[in-house]
Formats: structure tokens, sequence, C-alpha cells
């Protein structure tokens, strides 16, 4: 008989700050095994029948929407040039 012993779930945190520009680095998105990562659009810059560019700052985020897919295998810290993510458990 298996138990399901709730996992407590990593707090994954981005410096917006420092990760300006994550559609040009994508370190993290390749390296990841989990595919915990996306980069987003951000919607308030975002004007019709125009398309937002990657090399702007703050055009595109960086997010972490599947926590619970980490492993804590720190690839994505070791790979990110701007320092810019966290692992916290």
């Amino acid at each position: 008989m298996t138990e399901n012993i709730p996992r407590k779930l990593p707090r994954i945190t981005i410096d917006q700050k420092k990760c300006t520009v994550p559609f040009l680095c994508k370190r993290c998105l390749q390296i990841c095994p989990d595919a915990v990562f996306r980069v987003q659009r951000v919607l308030e810059r975002e004007e019709r029948l125009r398309e937002l560019d990657p090399r702007v700052d703050g055009n595109y985020v960086l997010s972490a929407p599947r926590p619970d897919k980490c492993a804590m295998c720190n690839l994505c810290l070791d790979s990110c040039p701007a320092d810019a993510i966290t692992i916290e458990l």
C-alpha cells in the first residue's frame, strides 16, 4: 500500500530586473529537463497588429508556472548568466 505523502513544492523566484531579455537568452528554458520555465508577452505593452520586439527590455518575462515539476537539479541556476533565478524549498 502506498501513501500519498504531500510533497513540498520549491519556490522558484525570478528577478525580472536581472532577467530583462529572456527571449534572447533562453538558457534556463533549454537546460531545464522538466520544462518548468516559460517566456510570455507582457500584455500591457502589446499594441494591436504590432509584434513585440524580443530584444527590448520588459516586452517578455520569464516565469516558472510548473514548480511541481521541478526536480531541484539547479541546472537553471548554473546556466543563468544574470543570476536571476533562486530556488528555495
